[in-house]
């Protein structure tokens, strides 16, 4: 539970995208532990009677809400933010969705499909995926990051050098994340919190679930870092490795298309042996299927590999 904070800042306290001039909604001293309520990457558009056809009345001007900015005093440009992240309080209710022209496979899967999710939030067993899959809960942000230096607003779509969406699934509780700070105060926000996701997102969407999380802020002096770096507690994937991997390929020269070759293998893979139709078996891989780089030495084809856990059918 996201208990002993030294401040809460609430869902309505959120704005879209990244620009040094939004005012603070507090100040906090270097080591302040916080709880942060963090809305859904529609910012509350889905609910558990959504259809369809709700897909198509999402706004794109309000997707990847980040609640924030907090001012951490002292933090100036060169210094690190250390984020220390300690606990998750899920809702209970996510989606999952395929939206048009998103996703690496948008040409293949060009109408909408919607998934909704309902979990346990005090044990935290698998989610169900219609009648056979089941997906383990890793509850982690999706966005997180400090204000760019550059003026005006800027996107939340895209990941940047100060963080922000980086769907990183390993910045869990127990993870220490540091950003490079690049304005005075770092200006930092989160949000977009997922219940589980797949290396890679694939479908664009995960199981994308409101939730409360709890941190603590610290400052890393001058620690001069160019690009976001963590520390795990421990193992990563060992929640999913019981029970092996199905594992499909893609080789070629152009690392793109070798993932999009890959992915398009494991659907058509788990559509035949499960009964999913294609866009559920894309959406299901994008909450628990990863995508790796398996071999970028050996000129001029590369290996990109995609991970489906046997666990989710077992």
């Amino acid at each position: 539970m996201c208990t002993g904070a030294d401040h809460t800042i609430h869902r309505a306290r959120h704005h879209f995208g990244w620009d040094k001039a939004i005012a603070p909604v507090m100040h906090v001293e270097p080591g302040a532990r916080l709880s942060f309520e963090c809305l859904d990457a529609a910012c509350g558009h889905f609910t558990p009677q959504s259809t369809v056809a709700d897909v198509a009345t999402l706004a794109s001007d309000t997707i990847n809400p980040v609640t924030g900015p907090v001012f951490v005093d002292g933090a100036e440009p060169g210094d690190a933010l250390k984020v220390t992240i300690e606990a998750f309080e899920p809702s209970g209710f996510g989606w999952t969705a395929n939206i048009p022209g998103f996703g690496l496979l948008a040409d293949q899967f060009p109408d909408p499909a919607l998934h909704l999710w309902r979990y346990d939030v005090a044990g935290r067993v698998p989610a169900l995926f219609g009648a056979n899959a089941r997906v383990p809960l890793k509850p982690f942000a999706g966005t997180i990051g400090v204000a760019p230096a550059a003026p005006g607003r800027h996107s939340v779509v895209p990941p940047r050098r100060v963080g922000g969406n980086l769907d990183i699934r390993d910045l869990a509780a127990g993870t220490t994340l540091y950003l490079p700070v690049e304005v005075a105060g770092a200006l930092f926000s989160i949000g977009d919190t997922h219940a589980a996701q797949g290396d890679g997102e694939v479908c664009g969407t995960a199981i994308e679930s409101a939730m409360t999380v709890a941190l603590k802020l610290d400052l890393v002096k001058q620690a001069g870092l160019s690009m976001p770096r963590f520390t795990t507690p421990g193992p990563v994937t060992r929640h999913l490795d019981g029970a092996g991997y199905e594992v499909t390929t893609g080789v070629g020269p152009d690392l793109q298309e070798g993932a999009r070759t890959a992915l398009a293998g494991m659907i058509e893979l788990i559509a035949r042996e499960h009964g999913l139709a294609p866009v559920d078996a894309y959406m299901l891989c994008s909450v628990c299927g990863d995508l790796r780089i398996s071999e970028i030495v050996d000129a001029p084809n590369w290996v990109v590999s995609f991970y489906f856990p046997r666990a989710v059918f077992a």
